[in-house]
């Protein structure tokens, strides 16, 4: 059994066993972390699943009036810890962006997450924020990735940001990735909300490797249903090859399978098989 929390409003999601709980979506849970069990919201009611998974840590029940208090003071303070640092940051002229805070309560110490385009000195920073706070203060500077990651968004596909949704940590991605899938090397195109390359070029990537090395390449001569052609053209997504037919120089779009050579030896021997959709 496994079962999605967030712990914002359409923000990352974490994975947890259910445990001996039945919780519904929408269900404020609790959730185990290093400083103790946390509010969460279930995004995913507890289903089965095929594969083998170990080691998710165990929801800890559905969250209790006092639990629910504890966790809208924490998102106060969060709120009233940002207003701070950013009237501080511009008295203070410094070149910063508050991006996220965090806030510990059993221990009294306050995360401030900021992005800069340099190293910044902020130590007369700490002091007056912790003067006003009346708490410990952690300046930590991040980068765009994590930026990104914190404060979500929209991508250019038009869905929540990836970093922000599901991806778990950031891996290298090059602009032969880009290629690999034929898209324009342009900055404007291949870049996400981060300035960075997109993080799905790195993990689409084996796909589009694997269909390319599966279809036939362009240039090469096929049969297709509608005639004889000429491949100029492929839709790894729709696994389909675009021809140009001999006959008239029309385009179509036909499925890959329809055009590999094996497959069609295959067919012709075997039989085509039935359709298990009738």
């Amino acid at each position: 059994m496994i079962m999605a929390v967030s712990f914002t409003r359409y923000g990352r999601l974490y994975y947890l066993d259910p445990g001996g709980h039945s919780p519904k979506v929408g269900d404020k849970v609790l959730v185990p972390t290093d400083a103790g069990p946390e509010v969460a919201e279930c995004v995913w009611a507890p289903q089965y699943t095929s594969e083998e998974i170990t080691g998710l840590p165990v929801c800890e029940g559905i969250a209790g009036e006092e639990h629910l208090t504890r966790d809208e003071t924490n998102k106060r303070r969060r709120a009233e810890a940002r207003s701070v640092s950013k009237r501080l940051i511009k008295r203070h002229s410094l070149p910063m962006k508050v991006v996220g805070v965090d806030f510990l309560d059993k221990e009294n110490v306050y995360t401030v997450y900021f992005s800069a385009p340099h190293r910044v000195d902020f130590r007369a920073l700490v002091r007056d924020l912790a003067r006003n706070l009346r708490a410990r203060v952690e300046l930590r500077q991040i980068g765009p990735r994590d930026e990104a990651r914190l404060q979500g968004g929209i991508g250019p596909c038009g869905r929540d940001l990836c970093c922000a949704t599901f991806l778990k940590d950031f891996e290298p991605v090059s602009v032969r990735m880009a290629k690999d899938q034929d898209l324009p090397v342009n900055p404007l195109r291949i870049a996400g909300a981060c300035g960075r390359l997109m993080c799905c070029l790195k993990y689409e990537h084996p796909l589009y490797v694997e269909t390319r090395y599966r279809m036939p390449r362009s240039g090469s001569r096929v049969t297709t249903p509608q005639g004889d052609g000429t491949v100029i053209g492929h839709n790894v997504p729709a696994d389909t090859v675009t021809v140009r037919l001999d006959d008239g120089g029309r385009r179509c779009a036909c499925p890959s399978a329809s055009v590999c050579s094996p497959r069609r030896q295959h067919d012709k021997m075997y039989g085509a098989g039935e359709d298990l959709t009738e």
